[in-house]
């Protein structure tokens, strides 16, 4: 049987009907007054909630009806029931489709499928459109479960509704557009349960037939589902044609071609190109683009845009479909499109501005092509018109319209015979200016500075989504700009810098008056300056990667010129004078990297700008803040900079070193120079001494120990031990006990406004108290010296084994009371360990010890109001508190510092044989009272001692650290998410919600930085990392004998019980933390970790079948994971397959479930058993738990099959609970990993 008929089968005036057991109709009238009742009350504002929720659950249980389907087709197709009714009714039988089509026999099956049909032929016009929309539904679910199957007439049936009325022929495009996504695009369970029946029919019947027989001759034979030789693609195109003929003006039509345009963009992924061209696809879609309607416009170009972006197209296919896009009379017509109606900043239409950025996309697809199949365009295109109408779209003053086109010019210029074409040489003066005026920092101007900034306010609703676009964009343009330099490297860069002479001339002509009162750092000319010399930098790499790959045999001339001409111009720009702080840390900063870059080996040059840096006026006007923050700002530039010069040319600057030195301890000793700078001066002599081959070995020893030496008796001596045997001599040693006094003394637990309260001279005297106590310490000289030993090395080169030689010594001695300063810093945010105070002081401790946060996209206010704020505190109790937390992040931060570059010495820090078991308890003891930023930081430090840990030395050292890690971080992520719920549930304040919504996002960080080690840590790519490891152990390290055995990451983790069960403890809890990307990653890790355990380790597997697999359910019915249900159920999927032919706990669970049968449980089982196909497999899954699934907030307010949500959740939960409370008791989960 085919199971199908003609439109309206199965449906008589046959009365109130009911599907019994072999299909035939019986009836109740008053289970349909019932119904209908149930409704009128659940809809009446004037019910109560009792009643209403009487009601509700009345109206589920009818849904779980064996015989709702009948009773929906009877209320449905009744015209004189409310709307509100018959969509219910329609429901009920897409309930009775989704759930119990399984279980159907032959005649139900056909009964209920001619109910839908029935209910299709009847469709009117004046019906809702919601409800012609539903009977679509209900037949496309039809289609998903029995088309080419038991049901082989559909397409008989939708051409008879193609010929119908117009409510009809809506109907059937409906259908076609819904299965045809459901198919190919979505992830639609039933869809993917029999994806390649429902994809062979779908492609027969939108194919001609004479395409399929020229295709395909050899196709092995499938049943019968096509009507007629047309095919959809050619009804549909033929149809949209007619509608063309009509005009916009009529409305009908113009509504039809919507939908057939809507129609064929699902369809063009995957139709057979020459089913494409056969049908004339092109020349009509390319009518509707030219229609002057931007809603035509938009889904025709939407339409075209998929299928140009078909990958893999044969070159025949590519030459009919889309070479004639680049005719000339289709680039005047495009280009006629684009300019017919412009869109402007100040008054947007959104309609058409929508449409404008899809085409935009569209014609950056085009230009792409072009790159890829240049030799076949190139002999038929108008190339000129067509790069010319991708420029005028690159320059739209809308970032949004420009960026896709940009995207395109960046890999037209890498394309040596594109960018020489005739066609964008004109082009490339205007590139070049767009590139430099587009470069500004758009984030940094005024609101409403310029058109673009009214379009991207337009575009994007928060500051960190803009600040993510305008760094794509200026990405863009550096790469287009750099890519140009490297094609014409004397060209290009001649004629930017005349550029930038020009603008900075000018702009030295026209400076006005500088006024220290009014400074403000983001003002108009610096960012101007910022663009023309980031476009100067973008050049420099152009010109780099020119130096390192060219191939030209007269390249050296060129390049001895250009150097000299680049070297002449950075002698100019040294000469200019600037009153702005900003601008001269910019041109400090491009200076520099000429000299580390293209002009390395001109030493004058080099002299002349460390000369210029070193003499540079940065004398602090404290009494204009704005000024004095620039200030201090160019102060730290300008001893970045010098390091970078010791860095990159130490053997130049060793020939002038004793004038170097003899400069520095002047600067030092006129007393101007702050702690800072200090340190940072002598990292520049020690850089030198350290880098450098001119010097004699015994000298360089002697000069870096000076330096050494002394900073390691420091922290070796019997004062500081002392101070830090006891956390309240630790307090001591930098003042904080005198704090402490002062905060009883002055009862600061009664302020109110701490940024209100200004300090009196005793806390004033405190608070640079503070500072002297942490300034004598040896933690930031260590961490500067250590920094600049470390930084950039290569193991095995002379400069590392120096570094090895220097460090050996001092890292034992150093690390002793580094790790009390990380144990008391962060026992510090314990407020138990302040005994002495009250217990009314404990809630100000807290407000002492929490950061001040400035975050993109939820704080109040910009980055610079913040610090502004930050800056007028400082003489307040607020200021007070952020010195407070200010000297124990300095603390914590810096020994982080000098523990990871420690960790880069290898053998010397790793081979200590009683650090591991100190190290974790310091670094962890405590760590669950840190905030989660403070413990985002501590993890991310962490990782790199992980990284850098050599394979031979993971068992031994990593164990415990891992061990202690995973623990403290389960704690810490699992509370901190446990109480952010909690909080949401409560009513807060405009800015309780700010603290929240900033509180939530560091959270997220802290939890993704977690996920993040344990991906690294069991990533099947890590599991033989053992090479490269080992082979510069003996340097400085004789008496230490490493062990023989060495392993991969993921084998030492897999294979270590002490560290899988914190590790698998707290990925299990993982997958329900609410955050979609973290629960992703996880997924992953338990995919890749699964396998392992199918075989052997029965008390792992077990838990992951348990708790594993509980947790994954029930974030599959959580609402949040959405996003996420795909990669859940595969994980369900494998968990079952694996594990099932060895416990019985995975099927057992799966019964606990409401709603699960044994035979449902059991139909999966056995297809699982025969499916390869992971798109099948979670597809089966997700089919036998869709009645529990979340549902995404998009389709919260819509009428839904499922019962009511909150219920559902709540039975997922109690079965899972009644399941663990049924099993046995683990004993503590640490017995499963015995």
């Amino acid at each position: 049987m085919n199971g199908g008929g003609s439109v309206g089968n199965g449906v008589g005036n046959t009365g109130i009907v009911m599907l019994g057991s072999n299909g035939a109709a019986t009836g109740s009238a008053q289970t349909l007054e019932q119904i209908k009742k149930a409704l009128e009350i659940v809809y009446d504002v004037r019910s109560s909630n009792e009643t209403r929720k009487e009601a509700g659950v009345f109206l589920d249980l009818a849904k779980n009806d064996k015989e709702a389907p009948a009773h929906g087709f009877q209320l449905a197709i009744n015209r004189t029931h409310d709307p509100i009714v018959r969509h219910f009714a329609l429901s009920l039988l897409e309930h009775g489709i989704r759930y119990s089509w399984d279980g159907y026999s032959t005649e139900q099956a056909t009964a209920v499928r001619g109910w839908m049909l029935g209910l299709a032929e009847n469709v009117d016009g004046g019906d809702p459109i919601f409800l012609r929309n539903k009977v679509a539904q209900l037949w496309v679910e039809v289609a998903k479960k029995s088309w080419a199957a038991e049901w082989l007439d559909m397409d008989a049936l939708l051409v008879k509704l193609w010929e119908g009325t117009g409510a009809q022929r809506d109907l059937c495009l409906y259908i076609l557009e819904t299965l045809v996504d459901d198919v190919f695009n979505r992830e639609d369970s039933a869809a993917g349960i029999r994806n390649a029946p429902l994809t062979k029919a779908c492609i027969d019947i939108f194919t001609p037939a004479s395409v399929l027989h020229e295709n395909f001759p050899g196709r092995e034979p499938t049943p019968a589902v096509r009507c007629g030789d047309e095919g959809w693609l050619v009804r549909l195109v033929d149809m949209l044609g007619k509608c063309l003929d009509q005009g916009v003006e009529n409305a009908e039509a113009k509504a039809c071609a919507s939908k057939i345009l809507s129609t064929l963009k699902v369809s063009m992924a995957w139709c057979i190109p020459k089913a494409v061209t056969h049908a004339k696809v092109i020349d009509t879609v390319g009518r509707a683009l030219t229609m002057q309607s931007n809603g035509i416009q938009m889904v025709a170009t939407e339409c075209l845009h998929t299928l140009f972006s078909r990958p893999l197209l044969a070159d025949s296919d590519f030459e009919q479909i889309v070479l004639p896009m680049y005719h000339a009379n289709t680039v005047a017509l495009l280009t006629s499109i684009y300019n017919w109606r412009p869109v402007e900043g100040d008054d947007i239409d959104e309609e058409r501005y929508v449409f404008l950025k899809k085409f935009a996309e569209m014609m950056a697809n085009l230009g792409s092509a072009i790159e890829e199949r240049w030799e076949i365009i190139v002999k038929h295109a108008d190339l000129p018109g067509f790069m010319k109408l991708l420029f005028d779209l690159a320059r739209h003053e809308s970032l949004a319209v420009s960026i896709p086109v940009m995207t395109t010019f960046v890999r037209i210029m890498r394309k040596d015979t594109l960018s020489e074409s005739e066609a964008v040489l004109p082009l490339i003066p205007g590139l070049l200016d767009l590139c430099s005026a587009r470069l500004i920092h758009y984030e940094s101007l005024p609101e409403g500075a310029n058109a673009s900034l009214l379009f991207l306010n337009e575009d994007l609703d928060t500051i960190p989504e803009r600040h993510a676009f305008l760094g794509n964009y200026r990405r863009f343009c550096s790469s287009i700009v750099e890519s140009m330099v490297r094609k014409r490297p004397r060209e290009a860069f001649e004629f930017i810098l005349s550029r930038v002479d020009v603008f900075l001339n000018e702009l030295q002509a026209e400076q006005p008056v500088f006024r220290y009162e009014n400074y403000d750092k983001n003002n108009l000319p610096f960012l101007k300056v910022d663009a023309q010399f980031t476009v100067v930098e973008a050049a420099l790499k152009g010109y780099m990667k020119w130096v390192d790959h060219s191939q030209d045999p007269g390249m050296e001339n060129s390049r001895v010129e250009l150097e000299m001409h680049l070297e002449r111009w950075c002698e100019t720009l040294i000469t200019r004078t600037f009153a702005d702080p900003q601008i001269k840390k910019r041109v400090i900063t491009l200076l520099v990297t000429f000299s580390t870059s293209a002009l390395d080996k001109k030493a004058d040059l080099m002299l002349k700008i460390l000369e210029h840096v070193l003499l540079t006026d940065t004398r602090d006007l404290p009494q204009y803040p704005a000024y004095s923050d620039a200030i201090k700002y160019l102060q730290t530039v300008c001893t970045t900079e010098i390091q970078r010069l010791a860095m990159k040319m130490p053997d130049h600057l060793m020939i002038v070193y004793d004038q170097l030195k003899g400069k520095i301890d002047e600067l030092i000793a006129n007393g101007k120079c702050d702690e800072r700078q200090i340190i940072a001066y002598h990292t520049f002599l020690f850089t030198i001494n350290h880098r450098t081959r001119n010097i004699d070995p015994a000298m360089r020893q002697q000069r870096l120990n000076d330096y050494i030496l002394p900073l390691t008796s420091a922290w070796g001596s019997a004062e500081l031990t002392n101070s830090l045997s006891r956390f309240d001599s630790f307090c001591a040693l930098l003042g904080l006990d005198k704090v402490q006094e002062y905060m009883i003394t002055n009862r600061v637990h009664e302020i109110k406004d701490f940024s209100a309260h200004q300090l009196e001279q005793h806390a004033l005297a405190l608070q640079a108290d503070l500072q002297e106590k942490f300034r004598v310490l040896p933690i930031r000289s260590t961490k500067a010296f250590i920094t600049c030993s470390t930084e950039k090395l290569k193991k095995g080169s002379q400069v590392y084994n120096t570094t090895c030689v220097l460090w050996h010594d001092s890292i034992p001695v150093i690390l002793p009371n580094l790790l009390k300063f990380i144990t008391h810093a962060h026992a510090f945010h314990n407020p138990e360990n302040w005994g002495n105070l009250p217990p009314e002081f404990r809630p100000v401790i807290k407000r002492v010890l929490t950061d001040r946060f400035w975050q993109a996209g939820i704080s109040t206010g910009s980055r610079d109001e913040f610090y502004e704020n930050v800056s007028k505190t400082k003489t307040t109790m607020e200021g007070l508190a952020s010195s407070i937390r200010g000297a124990i992040r300095m603390v914590r931060e810096c020994c982080y510092s000098i523990l990871w570059c420690m960790s880069r010495l290898d053998v010397h820090f790793f081979g200590i044989h009683e650090l591991p078991g100190p190290l974790a308890h310091a670094l962890f003891a405590d760590a669950h009272v840190l905030s989660s930023h403070q413990m985002s930081i501590l993890l991310n430090m962490t990782r790199y001692i992980i990284d850098d840990c050599p394979p031979q030395y993971r068992e031994h050292f990593l164990t415990p650290l891992l061990a202690t890690l995973f623990t403290q971080v389960d704690r810490k992520v699992s509370l901190e998410w446990k109480a952010l719920l909690e909080r949401a549930q409560m009513q807060l304040g405009e800015e309780k919600l700010a603290e929240e919504m900033k509180e939530e996002s560091i959270l997220r960080q802290l939890t993704y930085i977690a996920v993040l080690i344990v991906a690294g840590l069991v990533d099947p790519s890590k599991a033989a990392d053992v090479a490269g490891h080992g082979q510069y152990l003996n340097v400085a390290a004789a008496e230490v004998e490493p062990p023989r055995t060495e392993q991969g990451m993921r084998e030492f983790v897999l294979s270590s019980d002490a560290v899988l069960e914190p590790l698998i403890l707290f990925c299990t809890h993982a997958l329900r933390m609410r955050d979609s990307r973290c629960c992703g990653i996880i997924i992953r890790v338990f995919r890749s970790i699964v396998p392992e355990f199918a075989e052997d380790r029965a008390d792992i597997r077990e838990f992951i079948c348990r708790e594993v697999l509980m947790a994954a359910i029930e974030s599959l019915n959580d609402d949040y994971f959405v996003d996420v249900q795909k990669d859940l159920a595969q994980l369900i999927a494998t968990i079952f397959m694996l594990y099932s032919p060895s416990s019985q706990t995975p099927r057992n669970l799966l019964l606990s479930l409401p709603g699960i049968t044994e035979e449902k449980v059991n139909i999966v089982a056995t297809k699982l058993q025969s499916c390869n196909s992971t798109r099948i497999q979670r597809a089966l899954m997700l089919d036998l738990l869709d009645g529990l699934r979340g549902i995404a907030m998009s389709e919260k307010g819509k009428v839904t099959h499922k019962p009511r949500i909150q219920e559902r959740k709540q039975q997922v939960q109690q079965s899972t609970r009644h399941y663990r409370q049924e099993t046995p008791e683990l004993g503590g989960v640490a017995d499963m990993f015995v």
